[in-house]
Parts: C-alpha cells; structure tokens; sequence
C-alpha cells in the first residue's frame, strides 16, 4: 500500500522533469528562430536591393550615376545623376538637425538636470508621443500651417519648399534626441556632480561643463541616428518639399529627395523591368549604404568616446 500511494509522486516528478527537459530544449531553438528573423529580413532586403541595381548598372554607367548632376529618368532626354536627389535629400536633413539637435539637446538637459521628477514624467512622456504621430499628418502640417508662416516672412517661397519639410522632420525628430540624450546624462553618476558643486560651480556649469562631456558619446550617437533617421523620412518630403529634382542651395525653392523619388515612381506606371524601374532600386541602395554607414559611424563614436565610471 506504501509503494502505491508512493507511485503518483514519482510520476508526477518524472513528469515535470520531462516537460523541463523539453522546454531546455526547445526554447533555445525558439529564441534563436526570433533572432534570426531579423538577420534573415536584413539578407533578403540587401539581395533584393543588390540583384535590381546590379540589372540596372547593366545598362547604366555607375560613374554616370554617381556623378550625374541631372536627374530626369522618366522624360526625355533621360538623365541618371543621382547628385540632385542627393543634394535634396541632404537639404532637407541638415536644416532638420540643425533645428532638432539644440532643441532636443535642451530638452534633454532641462529634463535631467532642472526639471523635478514629476514634470520630467510629465514632459518626457509628451515629448515622446511626437514620435508616435504619422508622418503623413507632419506632411500635412507643413504643406499647410509652417509654410504659410514661412511666406509671410519670405514672399517669394514656393508653396513646395525645401525649408517648411525640413524644420517639421526636425520636430519629428526631437524626441529621438532628447530622450536618449537624457537617458544618457542620467548615466553620469551623481557623484560627477556633488563633487562640481563642491568646488563652487553653478547647476548651468555643471550641465554643461560636467554632465554634457560625461554623456558626450550618446549624445553623438543619439545626433548621428537622429541624422540617419531624417535622411528616410519619405511622407513629409513627399508632401511638402515638392518633386523638382535639382540642385540648389535655396531652401525656398521646391526639391526632391532620394525617398521622395522612390513614391513618385511607386504610384506610376512603370513597367518592371525597365530602367526607370530599376532606378527605384538604384536609388534605395544608395539610400541604404548611406544609412548603413551612418549607423556603423554613430557604434564607433559610442564605443570610442564611452566613459566607464
């Protein structure tokens, strides 16, 4: 009778030590399969990406690319320099950092060094809904709230402007920056600034002489992928930066950008395989290399100017 009331324990522990052997098992297969997921969709984007502009260099000189300065694919005569969608796109991406960079770098600041920690739940939360908004409603909004502004100071901008997209993809990109670049000055231990305050030192000069060389890397890091993000904005340049493709260093006038090239040829009707087809294809790769290098160069500065404390 002892052994028989003893016969369900036993198989109840054999049970769940089988059902723990199979979940060790398991369970690293699966969370490998997740991980790989990633590396897969990255392979299969890059081969996508590579067999298309390979077939499209087949036909077109890659010098003629790269240093074309005109672009006109889809009239004639057709013309492939990709240096007009270029200078577009880097346009519209420095005035956005240029506005976004010392915006989200105060707000980063003010958040971890002034603002009491209620207003900081408060502030940051809100700051970080910009990033949720659609960026078809940014477009809009600078089609038609930030350039009506911009005439009014300066009458002869066109209603397609290089400076009404840039300054809205700045908003949208201000939250990037100022969230991890306050995540990274609340890295900087306190006592970095006890000891600063010890020596007489104001709370500014101790935000900006202290904590902003302490957090330096990711902040860098944190202006270099706001960069690389505002270079793939497409809906916002595709709205209001306007479809002239041309290189220009007036901000007033109407551009085109790489992104914006690529949806005006991806609602038309060109027929696969042709060159104009093909450059979508030629002009994303370069998109990707760009943004590419950009990441690999914001990692190097994070590692190369990282403090450990």
């Amino acid at each position: 009778m002892n052994q028989a009331k003893e016969r369900p324990g036993i198989t109840s522990i054999s049970f769940k030590n089988k059902k723990t052997y199979i979940l060790d098992r398991a369970m690293p297969l699966f969370l490998f399969l997740c991980a790989a997921v990633s590396i897969v969709t990255t392979i299969g984007i890059v081969y996508t990406l590579l067999s298309e502009t390979v077939d499209f260099f087949r036909k077109i000189p890659i010098f003629d690319f790269i240093f074309g300065t005109n672009w006109s694919p889809l009239i004639a005569p057709k013309s492939f320099g990709i240096l007009p969608l270029l200078s577009g796109t880097m346009m519209i991406t420095i005035i956005a950092c240029l506005f976004a960079i010392p915006v989200g770098l105060a707000c980063a600041i003010y958040l971890s060094e002034y603002a009491p920690t209620r207003v900081r739940k408060i502030v940051k939360p809100v700051l970080e809904v910009l990033a949720g908004v659609p960026t078809i409603v940014y477009g809009y909004f600078a089609l038609t709230f930030v350039t009506p502004l911009i005439r009014m100071i300066f009458p002869d901008t066109g209603v397609f402007n290089a400076l009404s997209a840039g300054i809205v993809v700045g908003i949208m990109i201000i939250p990037m920056v100022s969230s991890l670049s306050e995540d990274a000055m609340q890295a900087v231990p306190r006592s970095l600034r006890h000891g600063a305050y010890a020596l007489g030192a104001t709370r500014f000069e101790v935000a900006l002489k202290v904590v902003v060389p302490a957090a330096f890397s990711g902040i860098v890091s944190s202006a270099v992928l706001a960069f690389s993000r505002a270079i793939g904005e497409t809906m916002i340049v595709a709205v209001a930066a306007g479809a002239t493709p041309k290189m220009t260093f007036n901000p007033l006038e109407s551009i085109q950008t790489m992104t914006g090239y690529i949806v005006q040829v991806s609602l038309g009707d060109i027929p696969h395989g042709s060159i104009e087809y093909g450059t979508i294809y030629a002009v994303g790769m370069a998109l990707f290399v760009i943004t590419f290098l950009l990441n690999i160069l914001a990692l190097w500065v994070a590692r190369r100017f990282r403090e450990e404390y």
